[in-house]
This record gives structure tokens, C-alpha cells and sequence, in this order.
């Protein structure tokens, strides 16, 4: 079995905040962090749908969807990038 993480140490304390991918840092309830996440929910349930039969397409346009999405979600946690 590989090595197993039982505790991950940031070091940053919580105080409701998260880092972006700049080094700055917003409030967790931000709009910004809810429309990151939704992304990548998003994403996830096209990758779900990616993994059944489905005509040529639909998996075409989910496939170009889901591109989008990965490029959305790398350039959103940049604060000089629009979300």
C-alpha cells in the first residue's frame, strides 16, 4: 500500500478564508470560491456522463464543454483574470 496522509498541515490557520493561485486571498463564502466550485461540480457530473455509451454528438459537445470548463477552472483562481 502507498503512504498514507493522516493529517495535512497549511499552516495558515482558518480564518475563513482561502488562497487563490495568485497568493491572495478570499472569503470562503465569496461569490468567487461558490462559482469555482460549481465549475468544477460541473465538470465532474460531464465526467460521469463521459463514462457511459452516448451517441457520437453529444459526447463531441460534452467533451468541448468539459474543455471549457478546465480552462475556466485553471484561469479562475487568478484575482487578475476574469471569473
Amino acid at each position: 500500500m502507498g503512504h498514507r496522509l493522516t493529517k495535512i498541515y497549511t499552516r495558515t490557520g482558518d480564518t475563513g478564508e482561502t488562497g487563490l493561485g495568485d497568493g491572495s486571498r478570499l472569503p470562503k463564502d465569496s461569490l468567487r470560491v461558490h462559482a469555482l466550485g460549481e465549475v468544477d461540480e460541473l465538470n465532474s457530473a460531464i465526467g460521469l456522463l463521459l463514462a457511459e455509451e452516448l451517441p457520437d454528438g453529444v459526447r463531441a459537445a460534452l467533451a468541448s464543454i468539459q474543455h471549457d470548463l478546465f480552462d475556466l477552472g485553471a484561469k479562475s483562481p487568478f484575482r487578475g483574470i476574469p471569473a
